[in-house]
């Protein structure tokens, strides 16, 4: 039966012991007593509507080694990260969610559909290319530098990593007898992915979509409605259209599966989107065996909220020889206020059912992050990458929207590829990491989408010129 929205009680904040509450207001953090279970799981809230906040000390190694062995997926902790920080009314259907989801992880059955989905509809597995001319460019004048390697994410069905997790989630959808899919998407990938395995599986579908990214990826909008989903608009970008998907899907809890693309969220769904993300790196390890004989020295990715960089990311985190480097948005500048860079600049708290890194001002309110690629404006990060940063394994860095420009343009006129834009903050931060890094170094960066539906922004702002040629054609706020 659908919950009563209007009528749910809102469960008390408890938080992990490591942390401690800020007492701003002087009163330190009061939930609301009455809240509907949509904006409940939207941001556990104070009376003013603001995010939680969390202030938090530097953790010991103890402590760090204590938390690490902690991180199962069992208890949808990653440290102090993560968890349900849902009301109750939907606590019976995430635990649903969870025990099909370790169902599925061991059934042979689906294992094999799925397999056959990924090989035939999807068209894994995807390159591992060595980008000859970009690895040219980096070297310095000895002839010296790293070799650049692309997994080529973009050449999948709907062109980038998201059908990955969508045609997984949909199944298990399928098979939990739910009729109707609900989805919010930024940049528009998650929302093609999600409509497009809704097709094949013959599944209702409701793509929610702010206005300002509709206007910026118009083309995806249309391949969404040509796969047959119904897309909604939302005043705003991709977190006010998380929102209101997850209003769509408490609207009718037996019937509707809201199907979350990226890794945030409450638990099982980070550790959902990130095992169906990981073939990325289960795939990379095997071709760099098969191509060089060892593992990669160097992993990049851009880091919006998550997905993309743990799916390259998670196959090698034992392998503490590995680097890993995730690549956030700056925006216009890290000290702009205008940038997407959670682990950066962000600070501890829950928001849409998780605990992770936020951003967000002194009042504990959401600040409305900003990128030039749509998809990485999230305010929270991935609460697994929150605990791998906070423990060092992950370095974190950021490139400005005029530097994933040019590395945009770069890898079109060396490589004949088109980036998204996402995936071009990657990109970008070669130019930094490359003069680093000793002769023969081998650095895959995910290539986590293709750039076509960019192709009118970049345009537009360069006018034609050459890459790093941004004094001419700069990108305004």
């Amino acid at each position: 039966m659908a919950c009563n929205l209007q009528t749910s009680f809102l469960p008390a904040l408890k938080f992990p012991a490591e942390a401690t509450l800020d007492k701003r207001r002087g009163n330190g953090l009061v939930v609301c007593s009455v809240a509907s279970a949509a904006d409940s799981i939207m941001t556990e809230s104070t009376p003013t509507g603001s995010a939680a906040v969390v202030r938090s000390r530097p953790l010991s190694r103890r402590e760090v080694e204590t938390s690490e062995r902690k991180m199962t997926d069992t208890t949808g902790k990653f440290g102090r990260f993560g968890g349900k920080f849902v009301p109750e009314t939907l606590m019976t259907c995430l635990s649903k969610l969870e025990a099909e989801f370790n169902l599925v992880l061991h059934d042979p059955e689906f294992q094999e559909e799925l397999a056959t989905a990924l090989r035939d509809y999807v068209g894994r597995e995807t390159p591992l290319y060595f980008a000859q001319r970009l690895t040219d460019h980096y070297k310095n004048e000895s002839g010296c530098g790293p070799e650049i390697y692309l997994k080529r994410e973009d050449l999948n069905h709907g062109g980038a990593h998201k059908i990955n997790n969508a045609i997984a989630q949909a199944m298990i959808a399928k098979r939990m007898g739910r009729k109707s899919i609900v989805a919010a998407t930024g940049a528009g990938q998650h929302g093609v992915a999600t409509a497009a395995a809704c097709a094949k599986l013959s599944l209702k579908c409701t793509i929610v979509m702010g206005t300002l990214d509709m206007e910026r990826q118009a083309s995806n909008v249309l391949l969404m409605k040509l796969l047959g989903a119904e897309v909604k608009s939302v005043d705003g970008n991709f977190k006010d259209a998380t929102s209101e998907a997850i209003r769509e899907w408490v609207g009718n809890l037996e019937t509707n599966y809201f199907l979350i693309g990226t890794a945030v969220g409450p638990h099982p769904c980070p550790s959902m989107v990130r095992e169906f993300q990981s073939i990325i790196g289960k795939e990379t390890r095997r071709q760099a065996m098969e191509r060089w004989g060892r593992k990669p020295d160097v992993l990049v990715a851009c880091v919006g909220s998550g997905s993309n960089a743990l799916g390259l990311f998670h196959e090698f985190i034992a392998d503490e020889d590995v680097r890993m480097i995730g690549v956030e948005a700056a925006g216009f500048g890290l000290e702009s206020g205008k940038h997407s860079a959670t682990l950066a600049k962000g600070e501890v708290g829950v928001y849409h059912g998780a605990m992770s890194y936020l951003l967000q001002d002194e009042e504990g309110q959401i600040v409305g992050p900003h990128s030039i690629g749509v998809g990485m404006e999230y305010p929270g990060v991935s609460p697994e990458l929150s605990f791998l940063k906070e423990r060092g394994r992950v370095e974190s860095y950021s490139v400005t929207d005029q530097e994933a420009v040019d590395a945009y343009q770069l890898l079109c006129r060396l490589e004949g590829i088109f980036p998204a834009l996402e995936a071009s903050h990657a990109l970008a931060f070669l130019d930094k990491l490359c003069p680093t890094l000793p002769d023969g170094a081998k650095v895959v960066v995910n290539c986590s989408g293709r750039g076509d539906k960019d192709a009118p922004t970049v345009f537009r702002l360069t006018q034609g010129s050459s890459p790093g040629d941004h004094k001419r054609h700069p990108v305004s706020p």
